[in-house]
């Protein structure tokens, strides 16, 4: 290296200038660093850590709290009662818990998951089967929704889960006397009913609309659990802040 006259500077000069520019950029880069490693989250960072812990919710939390041990609903004749769990499915494969005709819809909406749960009413008259289908978006979800029967019809739809030696295990799939479905984000719960007795849907005749909206009540009680965005703690190891 010269200065503006040409005359060469000494190599312990040069080394010491270089030794002096590799520091400072060293200590540009730690700070850069540093500063990256303790600035907090930004509210871009914050909603994909909420929306990703939402999404992985079907899989990370305990079947018992998707699906509570009891449900509160408005009852037929007033007041307030509740469903009880009778169990939980352990198979959560989409095509195992829907109809047939129904699995090739939920297939490509991107269907990750079905978990399922039945309950009995407070009278224990009346059976339900609820399921929880998770998709990787929440168009998957709107998609999936859209191939399902109108007018509260059960199939295609969720399949009916009973338990046996229990009231339930009557609960067949000829025993559906309807289905309803509810959605929010990533997730499409769908819910089928009958009753106890093992009553085929085509003897049933035409029931009261009130004999199984209490179903509606379980739907909307998952759903709203399931699907109600929570504010991150990046803290936390249930968060990918």
């Amino acid at each position: 290296m010269h200065d503006r006259r040409g005359r060469a500077w000494p190599t312990p000069v040069i080394a010491s200038l270089l030794t002096l520019a590799c520091a400072i950029v060293a200590a540009v880069a730690a700070s850069t660093a540093a500063a990256e490693l303790t600035r907090g989250p930004t509210p871009a960072e914050l909603e994909r850590a909420s929306l990703g812990e939402l999404a992985r919710r079907w899989r990370s939390w305990p079947a018992g709290r998707i699906f509570p041990g009891t449900v509160g609903y408005a009852a037929e004749q007033g007041g307030r009662e509740s469903a009880l769990r009778v169990g939980i499915s352990p198979e959560t494969r989409c095509d195992r818990a829907v109809d047939a005709a129904l699995r090739g819809a939920l297939r490509r909406a991107g269907c990750r998951g079905i978990l399922r749960a039945t309950y009995i009413d407070g009278l224990q008259g009346v059976v339900v089967t609820v399921g929880v289908a998770a998709f990787g978006t929440e168009q998957g979800a709107t998609a999936a929704e859209a191939a399902l029967p109108r007018g509260g019809l059960p199939t295609p739809g969720l399949r009916a889960l009973a338990f046996p030696g229990t009231v339930t295990d009557r609960f067949g799939q000829d025993e559906r006397q309807g289905g309803l479905a509810r959605r929010a984000g990533p997730y499409l719960v769908l819910a089928t009913f009958g009753q106890v007795d093992g009553r085929p849907a085509r003897a049933a005749g035409i029931q009261r609309p009130t004999v199984f909206s209490f179903a509606g009540d379980i739907a909307d009680r998952i759903l709203a659990d399931l699907a109600t965005p929570a504010r991150p703690d990046c803290a936390s190891g249930e968060w990918r802040c």
